[in-house]
This record gives structure tokens, C-alpha cells and sequence, in this order.
């Protein structure tokens, strides 16, 4: 995935910013708490439209919420990746083992998985209690189904190494883990096991003389897997029903927590409008007065140099008349 864009990303209590491409945005996301998924989720996705990434945040809007068994299995591997990384790698051996079809190294490797993918279930239990929230015997059952199904399943094993796993897992048909799969002694060749699963090698199986019993109780697990294999369809079809039933929950209050705040932010404007508007009115008011003021002080300001001028012509005068009074009495004297 090419797309990278900007977000706001949470960092150990403060947010910053980074350049992400979706593989980044969902190794975030799946690293945070469920409850806070959608939220999140929803915050990245307005990210990628506000940088103009429509394609990028339809992606991320596709992203699910993980179920319980999802985040524990999530939780497992970003707590302890180098026990997962493990696991993974017998994984490899295994399917290399069922190639060669080496029964004795089937075998072992069959046993040690079981070991393994056992203590890791348990350890994954322990992980979620020890962050607040322990899962029930059932999630734990789906993590060992998950971890199993990652053996055998590259995209699968890859969602758990990256712990970006959105729902349980499980593999129908895993071969060293199948009640159908024939592990030969160490001595038998690749080419004795095609020809064990033949038509022509029919007859030689039927001098065994159980070839009936045989036949019967693989038909019986064969049922009894089926069984459990439907009883756990139904299980997680439920619980995805459910989980997409909290998505959209979520969802909505979500949105009527943003329409909301949208609504209270428009009777905010809608109230700074009027009060803006009410105070353009006063100020135009006062203004119109101010400039009849102007008006009246302009008048008035005329009238007073009018009547300065005139008193200044008067006093001219009467001062003349002055210096002429003054100037006679002197003549007479």
C-alpha cells in the first residue's frame, strides 16, 4: 500500500503527528483498546479525507472492530513477539514435514505444536487478565484455534505476527493436525504414501482386517468434527453478529454525540450572529447621532467664527476711535 498520510497518531498521553500508510494505521489501531476502536477508527478516517485520501479512508472505514479472541490473540503477539515468532516458525517445519511426509518428524513436531499453541493460549490469558480483562474458558478455546489456524495459514499467521487480527480463525483442513492424515513409519518414501491413497493400493488395505472398524470410527470422528466444526461457525457467526451489532451501537452514539455538538456549536453561532447583528444596529445608531452631532458642532462652529470676526471688526473700530479721542485731547491741552 502506497498511500501515506498525516495523523493525528496516540503517543504516551500526547498526540503526534507522523506519516502513515494503511499497514501503519491498522498496526495502531488494533493496539488499542476495543472500546476506544471505533472512535479511533472514525478519527483517521476524517484524517484521510481532510488530506484529500478518499480511497485510503474508505480502507480504513473497512477496518473492523477486532472480537475478544482477535484482541487477546493481538495482545499475545505484541507482548511476547518473539514466543509468537516461534510458534510461527514450527509452523514452517510443519508444513515442510507434511511435504516430505515424514511420519516420525510429523509426529514430533504434531506433539510439540500442541505444546506449544497450548502454553501460548494459556500465556495469552494471563496477558489479558494482567491488563484488566480476563477472557472466559471459550476465547481461549478460539485463541488455540486461532494460533493453530496460523500454522497452517500464511495470511492468517501474518495478521498474528503484525497482531492486526480482526476475528478468530480456524483451519478445516491442516494436515498434521487432521484425523485423515496417514503418517507413515520413518522407513516409508513420499512415494509409498501417494500410492498408500490410491485406488489401486484399495485391496491391500482391506487385508488388514479392520478395514470395516476402521472405516466406522473415522466416519464417526469425521462427524463428530463436523459437529464441532458447525457448533463453532454458529459461534462465531453469533459472536460476529453481536460484534457488528456493538459496532454499530457505538456508531451511533457516536454520531449523536457529533450531531450534538454540531447542533449546540450552531445555536452558538446562531446566537453570536444575533448578538453580533444587534450590536452593528446600536453602533449604526450611535453612529447616525455622532454625525448629527458633527453636523450641530459645525453650525455652531460657524456661527462662532462669525461672531468672532464681527466682534473683531467692532473692537477695530472702537479702538480707532479711541486713538483719535486720545489724540485730540492732547491737541486741546
Amino acid at each position: 500500500m502506497s498511500n501515506s498520510w498525516t495523523v493525528s497518531s496516540p503517543g504516551a498521553g500526547s498526540l503526534r503527528l507522523a506519516s502513515m500508510t494503511l499497514e501503519d494505521v491498522a498496526v495502531d489501531l488494533y493496539g488499542i483498546d476495543p472500546s476506544e476502536f471505533v472512535a479511533a477508527r472514525a478519527e483517521r478516517v476524517a484524517a484521510a479525507k481532510k488530506a484529500g485520501d478518499k480511497q485510503l479512508a474508505v480502507a480504513i472505514g473497512k477496518l473492523r472492530k477486532p472480537t475478544v479472541t482477535a484482541w487477546t490473540v493481538n495482545l499475545l503477539a505484541r507482548t511476547v513477539p518473539d514466543e509468537v515468532n516461534a510458534l510461527l516458525a514450527l509452523g514452517d517445519a510443519l508444513r515442510k514435514a507434511q511435504r516430505e511426509l515424514s511420519g516420525d518428524q510429523l509426529r514430533a513436531l504434531t506433539a510439540q505444536r500442541q505444546q506449544v499453541v497450548s502454553a501460548l493460549a494459556r500465556r495469552a490469558g494471563a496477558i489479558a487478565e494482567e491488563h484488566g480483562k480476563p477472557v472466559g474458558e471459550n476465547i481461549l478455546r478460539e485463541v488455540t484455534q486461532t494460533l493453530t489456524a496460523a500454522l497452517a495459514d500464511a495470511e492468517v499467521a501474518e495478521q498474528v505476527r503484525s497482531g492486526t487480527l480482526a476475528t478468530a480463525a480456524s483451519y478445516e483442513g491442516f494436515g498434521p493436525a487432521g484425523p485423515e492424515l496417514v503418517a507413515l513409519d520413518g522407513g516409508a518414501s513420499p512415494k509409498t504414501e501417494r500410492r498408500t491413497g490410491s485406488r489401486d493400493t484399495e485391496p491391500a488395505r482391506r487385508d488388514t482386517g479392520s478395514e470395516g472398524g476402521t472405516r466406522a470410527e473415522r466416519k464417526a470422528r469425521d462427524a463428530q468434527r463436523k459437529a464441532r466444526e458447525a457448533e463453532e461457525a454458529a459461534r462465531r457467526e453469533l459472536d460476529e453478529a453481536r460484534q457488528e451489532l456493538d459496532d454499530a451501537l457505538e456508531a451511533v452514539e457516536s454520531a449523536r454525540t457529533a450531531l450534538d455538538s454540531a447542533k449546540a456549536e450552531a445555536e452558538q453561532a446562531a446566537r453570536t450572529l444575533a448578538d453580533d447583528e444587534a450590536r452593528i444596529e446600536e453602533l449604526r445608531a450611535e453612529l447616525e447621532r455622532a454625525e448629527q452631532q458633527r453636523q450641530f458642532a459645525r453650525t455652531a462652529d460657524r456661527a462662532a467664527q462669525d461672531e468672532l470676526r464681527t466682534a473683531q471688526r467692532q473692537f477695530d473700530r472702537v479702538e480707532r476711535w479711541a486713538r483719535r479721542a486720545r489724540a485730540r485731547v492732547e491737541d486741546l491741552s
